[in-house]
């Protein structure tokens, strides 16, 4: 399976191009900060993201260079041949764009009642099928 999820920071801001084919693309990068030893400076992965059609047109609608992005999809290589150099690209071919969640907007579920005595979660007898 080739999937790929990513969460992190536009580069620039999204371009639309349209192919001879008439079909648009919106190309842009997304940079998503890793560490490499517990006390050195994080470093940055940067992703070539390819997004077609309506989903190309909500990202160029709604994200600029710097927002927050999570992006969903599968990783591509192309190959090119300049000067008798044969050099591999890959891109990230988006299959669908989300608002990433901030640490706050989560909720959190309430935990289960349990039992001092047992330490086993009370149940509502009420809803039980017998």
């Amino acid at each position: 399976m080739n999937k790929i999820i990513i969460t992190g920071y536009l580069g620039q801001d999204p371009e639309i191009q349209t192919l001879n084919n008439g079909m648009e693309k919106c190309r842009f990068s997304v940079g998503v900060s890793r560490k490499v030893k517990k006390d050195a400076p994080k470093k940055t992965d940067w992703f070539n993201c390819d997004a077609w059609g309506a989903t190309g047109a909500f990202v160029k609608n709604w994200f600029k260079k710097g927002s927050g992005i999570t992006v969903i999809g599968r990783m591509e290589s192309s190959q090119s041949d300049k000067d008798g150099k044969k050099t591999t690209y890959w891109s990230l071919n988006v299959d669908d764009v989300e608002f990433p969640m901030k640490s706050g907007d989560r909720q959190a579920e309430p935990a289960p009642e349990v039992d001092a005595a047992s330490g086993m979660e009370k149940v509502d007898t009420d809803e039980l099928p017998f």
